[in-house]
């Protein structure tokens, strides 16, 4: 003998409808956490950035008015910029490696080409707890890919003109939770972190490859 009523088909597939939804929502609300948890987290510590050039060349750092603030220019004191390895300032992943607006015209052969748009050629690079660095302006396609793990010191580029850019140089920022900051590379600061006036500064690269430091 039985009691009760047997479970319709209809109320079976209710039923499995709402675990399905729960089990849903649960993992909605966990991919959600995943994301929006790491958002919340404060910056970890400046990673020990490197000047992005060659160990032992000094480079002049500088801005002008206009140039924004934090953003930083480097010529090198001696020789050509056109062609300079770039190095990433430090171990990380590479999130951007590409065209950032459009070329332009500006190349060895033609210094004075017509202007692009932007950064031309570019590569950007996390380096974790929300540190990036960003280096624009490079003279070909970055020789990086995005997802990359790239170590301090490898080279991912050429100093170049493309973008908006009047001469051969490179353009350089250090972010920290997707703000611009003031650059420190060796542990020193920059010094520039304005752009009301014209300010240049040299230094020396320590960026002497992995494991130096």
């Amino acid at each position: 003998m039985t009691t009760g009523h047997p479970t319709s088909p209809r109320a079976r597939r209710n039923r499995l409808l709402r675990v399905g939804l729960a089990l849903g929502a649960l993992v909605a609300v966990v991919v959600a956490a995943a994301v929006v948890v790491p958002l919340l987290l404060p910056p970890g510590p400046r990673p020990s950035f490197q000047l992005p050039v060659a160990c032992g060349e000094t480079w002049q750092l500088g801005t002008y008015p206009g140039h924004d603030d934090y953003d930083v220019d480097l010529f090198p004191t001696e020789g050509k910029a056109w062609g300079r390895p770039v190095l990433a300032s430090d171990a990380g992943t590479v999130t951007e490696a590409g065209i950032n607006g459009s070329l332009g015209g500006r190349t060895p052969d033609d210094p004075d080409g017509p202007r692009g748009r932007g950064g031309g050629y570019w590569v950007k690079i996390d380096h974790g707890g929300k540190w990036e660095t960003q280096y624009l302006h490079l003279l070909e396609p970055p020789l990086v890919r995005v997802g990359q793990r790239v170590a301090r010191g490898e080279q991912i580029g050429r100093v170049g003109s493309t973008g908006n850019s009047g001469a051969p140089h490179l353009h350089y920022e250090q972010r920290r939770g997707w703000q611009k900051v003031e650059t420190h590379f060796d542990g020193a600061p920059s010094g520039i972190t304005h752009d009301d006036t014209e300010y240049t500064v040299t230094r020396t690269s320590n960026n002497c490859g992995p494991g130096v430091p």
